[in-house]
């Protein structure tokens, strides 16, 4: 098993109030649950109109499919047009064996 943490740094430049914010993000979250199967959420910048922080969590049966999410994610985010992605960290669990 294969697992990794990414930390994807949003901006929102469309959302005037947190309501918008939450209203642009929400489907976002959808999305990537339904599309890529990955449990997500937002982990800071709560309080900030035009930020957001999403947690997601990954896991592969092996590396290489694990990668390949990764880089597809990425490519994601830099496709969306209701956010402006910053940039993305990316924590792998290591296997103990």
């Amino acid at each position: 098993m294969h697992a990794a943490a990414l930390r994807i740094e949003l901006r929102i430049p469309d959302a005037h109030s947190l309501k918008e914010k939450r209203g642009l993000l929400k489907p976002v979250i959808a999305d990537l649950r339904k599309r890529f199967g990955v449990s997500v959420a937002e982990v800071d910048h709560q309080d900030l109109w035009q930020r957001a922080t999403l947690g997601i969590a990954l896991v592969a049966p092996q590396a290489g499919q694990l990668q390949r999410l990764t880089h597809s994610l990425e490519k994601y985010f830099e496709q969306l047009d209701a956010v402006e992605f910053l940039r993305m960290a990316i924590s792998y669990l290591e296997d103990p064996q």
